[in-house]
């Protein structure tokens, strides 16, 4: 098998798993319990609080666990506006973020909220000139993500986090495919809220994180017990934090070798694809997009049909966001890049991983060729 979809998950790191052995077996008391079963649990939730908010230039106090990057983004809309409401009603997102924010957005619209949408241009790119021009006194959050589940394209956040900071105005970003990628730095780039996710970078699933800054008091997400601070209720899942606090780590040793590395791989598979396939459309920034993200559009050719073929040949890809995996509608990021729906539907995610290798992105780029051809003659 060639696994070619490490944006929709990736395969649990073995430092990852090692680590939350004992967790399911041996320190298995809750967090919140005082006897000394439950204080290894706690320091253990400690600890990988720690350890994320140094990968990010934060402090322990501004870390709260999630189940993961959807509830993350959910936390920091509603709450951001159940909170500052009183203030204003006014939202500012774009149109290419993940429907864990979009879809968040037209809930807010039906209690009242106006959501401004920006626009991207041919390469995914926000417009920092339309932001600036969308702010009104009311405006009260600022929600753009670091970069693109399907496209790549790395957005200028410390830029618009600059901008919003100018205005007072909070700023959340959707890092879920940034972190553990390339580095983040959330006091240089103004980010008051960071949504991130452990199975992305080789934790398990079902865990996650929101960055909130001291300097933000939002309201209570979750109802119930005193866990987080009395923000997010509900036992810690701490296996799973475990996990993502081994995955953290790792991901941030091996940060610069990988980038390198898989941004090799990267551009040499697009290289292979454009010399050899006719009319393919590169999607995304060519050079500000992350460093595993391969994302084409192939003129008349289904990438349904290219998905069937390739896994028959034991190569693993998508289509788009694994969250809208079965959808009959072309990718909402593709339309607003400018793509036709018929483009739209011929598009195919390649999102690539250090275990990868060149031998790898030969064979796919050949078995591509081979099931483009056979599909267009068909047509």
């Amino acid at each position: 098998m060639i696994y070619l979809d490490h944006a929709a998950t990736t395969r649990t790191a073995p430092e990852a798993v090692e680590a939350m052995l004992p967790y399911f077996t041996e320190y298995y008391g809750n967090a919140g319990s005082i006897y000394g079963l439950g204080s290894a649990s706690k320091k253990a939730v400690i600890r990988a609080k720690q350890t994320i908010a140094q990968s990010l230039g934060a402090e322990p106090n501004e870390i709260y666990f999630t189940a993961g990057g959807t509830e993350s983004d959910n936390w920091a809309l509603k709450a951001a506006y159940d909170t500052f409401r009183d203030k204003g009603k006014h939202i500012i997102t774009s149109k290419i973020e993940h429907h864990a924010v979009l879809h968040t957005c037209e809930y807010l619209e039906k209690q009242g909220a106006e959501v401004t949408y920006l626009d991207v241009d041919e390469d995914g790119m926000v417009d920092v000139e339309q932001l600036k021009r969308s702010i009104r006194p009311d405006t009260i959050l600022v929600s753009v993500m670091y970069a693109n589940n399907e496209i790549g394209t790395l957005q200028p956040i410390k830029e618009i986090g600059e901008i919003a900071a100018e205005h007072d105005i909070l700023f959340h970003t959707d890092a879920v495919q940034a972190y553990g990628q390339i580095p983040i730095d959330v006091a240089d780039c103004h980010i008051d809220m960071l949504s991130a996710s452990g199975h992305k970078l080789g934790g398990p699933k079902g865990v996650g994180f929101l960055y909130i800054s001291k300097n933000v008091r939002l309201r209570s997400f979750i109802h119930g017990g005193r866990q987080e601070r009395g923000r997010r209720a509900g036992t810690e899942n701490v296996p799973g934090i475990v996990g993502f606090e081994a995955a953290a780590n790792r991901a941030m040793r091996m940060m610069e070798e990988k980038a390198e590395y898989v941004t090799r791989l990267r551009d040499y598979l697009i290289s292979r694809i454009e010399q050899e396939i006719p009319q393919v459309k590169l999607n995304g920034h060519r050079s500000m997009r992350l460093p595993g993200n391969v994302n084409f559009s192939f003129p008349g050719v289904e990438g349904e049909s290219m998905l069937i073929m390739l896994d028959m040949k034991g190569i693993c890809a998508s289509s788009g966001s694994a969250c809208t995996s079965g959808s009959i509608d072309p990718s909402h990021v593709l339309l607003a890049i400018g793509l036709s729906p018929e483009l739209a539907r011929g598009s195919l995610r390649m999102t690539l991983g250090e275990d990868n290798t060149m031998e790898e992105m030969d064979i796919v780029a050949k078995e591509l060729v081979r099931i483009v051809e056979k599909i267009v003659k068909q047509s």
